[in-house]
């Protein structure tokens, strides 16, 4: 049986996205810059062939799923075990918001970050462990295949952190920008990274 491809792509960009919050589980919609860059990516991968498409069931990605699949006369299926990391009493604020309220929590967040529970919401081995059966999964019912995933910055770290051995402490050194495309094969029990958060030519 040939290689298994993983497309993994976080959402386009949100709504305020510049203002820099915490979005986590807060069910924000694309900006129209977010919809055009999934427009940009989605006649970039017209060509490829994919079995299936999956995303998050959170309206951010479900959306640039749906762009995305659209080339491909495919009906993309919405996985809740993808969505981003909860995060709990600190969604919809901002880092300066949140130093500002809980001084010591957030800087005990900054130098632990592999480890620390978001305040009432979820820590980075909480997420691992209800995105990394649901993507094994769907590799495991596509194998040999290649398949399309739309997913968020946390969620996308993890699974390269994991399918490629990294510590989690060193997430934040993997770039996840709005709509960047990241490839991972798998064969004979190997990863192997090709691609790593590209942008598309509009971004």
């Amino acid at each position: 049986m040939g290689s298994t491809w993983l497309y993994l792509i976080r959402h386009g960009e949100v709504v305020d996205a510049a203002s820099r919050r915490f979005i986590g589980h807060v069910d924000v919609p694309l900006s129209t810059r977010g919809e055009a860059q999934c427009e940009s990516l989605a006649r970039e991968l017209a060509g490829e062939r994919f079995a299936a498409v999956y995303s998050s069931d959170l309206a951010r990605a479900r959306r640039s799923a749906e762009i995305l699949s659209a080339p491909h006369g495919l009906s993309p299926v919405s996985i809740p075990a993808l969505r981003e990391m909860a995060m709990g009493r600190w969604e919809g604020l901002t880092a300066d918001e949140i130093q500002a309220r809980e001084p010591e929590a957030f800087s005990d967040w900054m130098s632990r970050i592999g480890e620390f529970p978001f305040p009432d919401g979820e820590s980075l081995l909480d997420l691992e462990r209800r995105a990394m059966p649901a993507l094994t999964d769907l590799l495991e019912r596509h194998r040999g295949r290649s398949l399309l995933v739309v997913a968020h910055g946390g969620t996308n770290r993890v699974i390269l952190c994991r399918a490629l051995g990294i510590p989690l402490e060193k997430i934040v050194t993997l770039g996840q920008d709005y709509a960047g495309l990241s490839v991972l094969e798998w064969k004979d029990g190997e990863c192997v990274l090709h691609l790593l958060n590209q942008r598309s030519d509009h971004a």
